[in-house]
Order: structure tokens, then sequence, then C-alpha cells
């Protein structure tokens, strides 16, 4: 039985985490600079709902090193600003 486990468990490790998805997208998008975004325009692109991104947003805000994350107004949806991590100098 752990035969038909082991097959099951490898692929779902090949393929990165919804956080590890939502995180390298941003990370792409933000390499210019900063970035304002609404969940719900993203979603598409992303593969996730809004409120999947809305839930995932509050993860990454305190655990991307690599981003800077702030919840940055609200019409009608969150609107998110992020931009690259400064690192201390």
């Amino acid at each position: 039985m752990s035969a038909t486990a082991t097959p099951s468990t490898e692929s779902a490790t090949d393929e990165p985490s919804k956080e590890e998805r939502l995180q390298s997208y941003l990370l792409s998008k933000a390499q210019d600079g900063e970035l304002y975004f609404k969940s719900k325009f993203i979603a598409d692109e992303v593969g996730l709902s809004p409120k999947e991104i809305g839930a995932l947003m509050v993860k990454l805000r305190d655990s991307a090193s690599e981003l800077t994350i702030e919840k940055w107004s609200y019409t009608s949806a969150t609107t998110w600003r992020i931009e690259p991590a400064q690192d201390p100098a």
C-alpha cells in the first residue's frame, strides 16, 4: 500500500505550492520596482481565486523576505503594493 502513496506524494512535491506560485509571480512582476494590484485582476494569471490570493498575501507579508508587501487601500477590493525588499546597508 505504501507503494501507491509514494508516487502521489512525489507528484505533489514536484509542483510548487499555491504560496510558492504566487510568490514567484510577484517576484517576477516586481523586478523593475513597485507594483500595485488587486487580487481579482491577477487571479487568472496565477491560477488562484481572489480569496486565495488575499489569504496568501497576508502570509507572504510575514514570510517573503524578498518582497515588501503592504495592504495599500480598499475600494471594492483590497489593493496590494509590493516591491523588492531593500537590503539593509
